[in-house]
């Protein structure tokens, strides 16, 4: 029995592998981004697409390559799968250190096993580190001269939000409150439970990000689905694929927008104030589609999962079908590409970098399995002008991937120091970047 499965399993590798080369994108990236994305035909096959980077990290001395008029260095190194970020208002930057929980039944299964080992290629595998930690530049140098273990002890935490002397943090089955004071370099307080969260033995998509309204009055949480295309049944996707709003007083919550597939970033737009959100879209129709994206995101609205992908595109993969929900599927605003997991999301408002970035987006994207040939593995910026895209994506971090494709670093989260500086959070590279105004070398 162990040696068939092996065998099974190493089979499942093959052909993967197979397929990776049978597969190619018939267009470019760019075809796949903005605001009228060209959508081909799906394609289809009995395995997906596995073109993975191999997780390396970085040599000694290396960093990602900036956009002219720019530079990049390390902020802080040596951190243990870094994936979000979050600045407090005395600078202080909190990065949450984690990974994915134990979930055996998304895991289970032949399928589940090559998936395992896929991630685990690239640089997914570790355990995860459960903890927040603060980093502090004391000298504003640019560079975090110290490091403290801010919070430790949760359940593979990601998104964090301050309002008042409450922070609040989303753990991968709960949104918690910790009480916090300006200067404070550590949290013992145990934490308070505001609202569950979804999560369980499947958890097809752990990481939970959290947003404060202006005012502190709500809570605006993303959950991503528990499967590709509710291949686990709806009954598994409650309150899924949403961004939920939350009431912190009471704990009561109701789904705010639903049909995204797996929301990670979140931000207000400066200019229009409203919630943008960056969506991770579904795999294994192609190495063209279907194009992450990142959108408004409206009260009530429906955006398609499982459904239908960008509209009402439908997934013919979804038996049954529901055309009434179709009917309603909004369009995303804006394209990012097919593949390129685009997770981190936020807008510029600082004066360090040049005006040109004033109230655009930056995206990290942290790179495609599903794709031939890759996509993402680099940070984006798209200008934005009365509060909508204006124009093309333009690289502004590259140099994740080496020369052989193996990928020396992966950027997740980003967000904006006091100081106007863009922060990148880089989860295989173990470092979190800093980039300012200047000349990359």
């Amino acid at each position: 029995m162990r040696s068939s499965f092996f065998k099974l399993l190493l089979a499942g590798l093959f052909a993967s592998s197979f397929a990776a080369c049978a597969d190619q994108a018939t267009q470019t990236v760019e075809a796949g981004s903005g605001p009228h994305p060209v959508l081909p035909p799906p394609q289809h096959s009995l395995l997906p697409t596995v073109k993975i980077a191999p997780a390396r990290g970085w040599p000694a001395g290396a960093k990602p390559v900036a956009a002219p008029g720019l530079a990049v260095a390390a902020y802080a190194s040596g951190l243990d799968h870094p994936r979000w970020l979050y600045v407090l208002p005395n600078g202080d930057v909190l990065v949450a250190e984690t990974n994915s929980p134990a979930k055996p039944d998304d895991d289970a299964g032949i399928k589940g096993w090559i998936g395992k080992l896929v991630m685990k290629r690239a640089g997914a595998g570790v355990p995860s580190a459960n903890r927040i930690t603060l980093l502090r530049d004391t000298d504003g140098d640019g560079v975090a001269e110290t490091r403290t273990v801010f919070l430790q002890g949760l359940n593979s935490p990601f998104g964090m939000s301050l309002v008042g002397d409450t922070l609040y943090v989303a753990d991968t089955d709960a949104v918690l409150r910790f009480p916090y004071h300006a200067g404070d370099t550590q949290i013992t307080a145990a934490g308070v439970k505001v609202t569950d969260l979804p999560a369980g033995t499947i958890n097809h998509h752990w990481t939970k990000n959290i947003l404060a309204s202006a005012d502190g009055s709500k809570l605006y949480v993303t959950v991503g689905s528990n499967s590709n295309v509710a291949e686990n049944g709806m009954d598994n996707e409650h309150n899924r694929a949403a961004i939920l709003e939350v009431d912190p007083a009471s704990g009561h919550s109701r789904v705010f927008a639903s049909g995204l597939r797996n929301p990670n970033g979140l931000a207000w737009q400066p200019q229009s104030g409203a919630l943008w959100t960056a969506v991770n879209e579904r795999d294994e129709i192609g190495s063209d589609l279907v194009p992450d994206y990142m959108t408004s995101v409206r009260d009530g609205g429906f955006y398609g999962w499982p459904y239908s992908y960008y509209g009402q595109h439908v997934d013919e993969r979804v038996q049954p079908q529901n055309p009434d929900l179709v009917a309603k599927a909004l369009v995303p605003d804006y394209a990012l590409g097919p593949h390129t997991a685009s997770l981190g999301l936020c807008f510029y408002q600082g004066a360090l970098l040049p005006q040109h970035y004033a109230g655009g987006a930056f995206v990290g994207q942290h790179g495609s399995w599903n794709r031939n040939p890759r996509s993402g593995y680099k940070v984006i910026f798209v200008p934005f002008a009365d509060g909508k895209p204006a124009g093309v994506p333009e690289d502004v971090l590259t140099g994740f991937l080496d020369a052989d494709g193996d990928a020396l670093g992966r950027p997740v989260g980003v967000t904006v120091d006091r100081a106007g500086a863009l922060l990148v959070a880089d989860d295989v590279g173990n470092t979190v970047w800093r980039v300012t105004l200047g000349t990359s070398h």
